[in-house]
């Protein structure tokens, strides 16, 4: 049994069909990376991992179960933008998940229970690289240290999935680099499957080992929103040349200018 299936997976929004006939089957640990044009139902479908969407027809199974309508701590998720509480110092926004899971209605740890989860925060800042920051607020870190904070936050949790929405999209070149290598070095350490949407196709060729290529196979242009986008490709890294690679890309660009037309 996989642990993650995805079987017949459509979305639609009224006569808006997004996504038609998603079949996958991912192992645990695996990390996989969704390219494709804007538009084409990538967010949409880590939403549907998280469990912000449900699907429209189709099965999407967590270790042969029906997956979780609500979020919750087997999933994690960051986005572009760093979802980070301004008010709370580094170390006091990554304890806060670990709060409010124990502590629903106080939200806050007291005596040895707060001690232990202390404990686990600076452990985890220290993965990070964040140990340094732990007193400092949001606003002191750079763009770098602020995903990095939002990295932590997810992964304190302990999730089985992480799922990334674009997450480095923002960040200059050199600090991008820098998330790459730290984010490998966490899926290596931690063995959590990665669920990542990306733009940048050779971002996703360097960092997943499967990369999914979402793109639409029918279009009609008297009914733009009859079809769907499914998973053209799926390729395990280190099997793909580079002339497949620009064929990917070619076909993502001519659908983004479809859609664009």
């Amino acid at each position: 049994m996989s642990f993650i299936s995805v079987n017949k997976l459509w979305k639609e929004y009224g006569d808006q069909v997004v996504l038609e006939n998603l079949n996958l089957e991912v192992e645990q640990g695996e990390f996989c990376t969704l390219v494709g044009a804007s538009g084409c139902g990538k967010s949409t479908f880590l939403k549907m991992l998280l469990g912000q969407e449900s699907q429209s027809r189709g099965e999407l199974l967590l270790e042969g179960e029906t997956f979780p309508a609500e979020p919750d701590r087997n999933r994690g998720i960051v986005f572009q933008r760093y979802s980070v509480f301004p008010h709370l110092t580094v170390r006091q926004n990554v304890l806060m998940g670990l709060e409010l899971e124990q502590k629903p209605v106080l939200g806050k740890l007291f005596g040895s229970a707060r001690s232990e989860a202390l404990k686990k925060v600076d452990d985890m800042l220290e993965l990070v690289g964040l140990g340094p920051s732990a007193n400092k607020w949001p606003h002191e870190l750079s763009g770098g240290m602020q995903q990095r904070l939002a990295i932590a936050q997810s992964l304190i949790m302990r999730p089985r999935v992480l799922l990334l929405d674009e997450p480095f999209g923002a960040l200059d070149p050199g600090i991008r680099k820098d998330m790459h290598e730290l984010l490998l070095q966490l899926w290596r350490e931690i063995g959590i499957t990665i669920f990542m949407v990306t733009h940048d196709l050779h971002e996703g060729f360097y960092l997943g080992t499967r990369l999914l290529v979402f793109d639409k196979l029918r279009n009609d242009p008297h009914a733009p929103n009859a079809f769907g986008a499914t998973i053209t490709y799926d390729l395990p890294i280190g099997q793909t040349d580079e002339r497949l690679l620009r064929d990917i890309d070619q076909s993502v660009t001519n659908t983004a200018r479809y859609q664009a037309a």
